[in-house]
This record gives structure tokens, C-alpha cells and sequence, in this order.
């Protein structure tokens, strides 16, 4: 599971989840009133917390560390992102096809995670050598 295409994909599903993590945080007030739009219970600290899961997420997706179960929690993250933020069948007829291009592409990120986690080794949970490589695992 260690060959280019490999480490690339996931580097870049990493990196997907990592930058907007970040702008969780850096832009929040923005963010925050488009989850309120969304009638999100608790959405600062629904925020804040999704933003820890993305960049923590993203930087062990982008290292390869805790792949398997790091993108099986990114696929329950985005189909709650896609049924809770991207519900374009409830929408005015000016956000529909957004929306539902958003939701489109989040499936198919989704499955790209879904691939990745199908193909990665599971660690058994333990604190030794947390912090190595899953290839170290292997």
C-alpha cells in the first residue's frame, strides 16, 4: 500500500481535510453563521471540534499514521457534513446546484476514503509507537 499513486492520494486526502481544519479556526465567525443558517445545535463548538478532527486527521492521513480508522471517522465526518451542511433538496432554487455539487463531491472524496481505508493495514489500538509510520506495522 506504499506505492506513489498511493502515498499521494493520501497526502492529498490529508491535505484536504488539514487546510480547511486550519480556516476552522482562522475564519470561524463566517463559518459559524453558515452552520447557524443550518440550524446546528452548538455550532462554535461543533466548529472548534471539527476543526481539531481535520487537522489532526489530516496530518496523520498525510504522515500514514492510524490510516484505516482515520479515514473510516472522515467518511462518518463527510456524510454529516453532506446531510447536515450540503442539503440541496431542501434549498432555493439559487443554492440547489451548488449544493448538490458540493454533496456530489464530497461522495466522491468519500469514496476515495473508502478506498484508502480498504487498503490499509489495522493497528491494534496501543500507546507503543503510536507516533510510527503504519508501514512500520506492516
Amino acid at each position: 500500500m506504499n506505492n506513489v499513486s498511493t502515498v499521494t492520494g493520501r497526502f492529498l486526502l490529508g491535505l484536504y481535510f488539514f487546510v480547511p481544519g486550519v480556516q476552522k479556526f482562522t475564519a470561524s465567525e463566517k463559518l459559524q453563521a453558515y452552520m447557524q443558517s443550518h440550524d446546528i445545535a452548538f455550532a462554535l463548538q461543533s466548529l472548534w471540534f471539527a476543526g481539531a478532527v481535520s487537522v489532526i486527521g489530516g496530518f496523520l492521513l498525510m504522515s500514514g499514521r492510524h490510516v484505516k480508522i482515520v479515514a473510516y471517522g472522515f467518511v462518518v465526518y463527510v456524510l454529516l457534513v453532506n446531510f447536515m451542511l450540503h442539503n440541496f433538496w431542501t434549498m432555493g432554487d439559487q443554492t440547489v446546484a451548488h449544493e448538490m455539487q458540493n454533496f456530489v463531491k464530497n461522495l466522491a472524496i468519500l469514496a476515495g476514503l473508502l478506498i484508502l481505508a480498504g487498503n490499509a493495514p489495522l493497528r491494534r489500538p496501543s500507546l507503543n509507537g503510536w507516533w510510527r509510520s503504519d508501514k512500520s506495522f506492516n
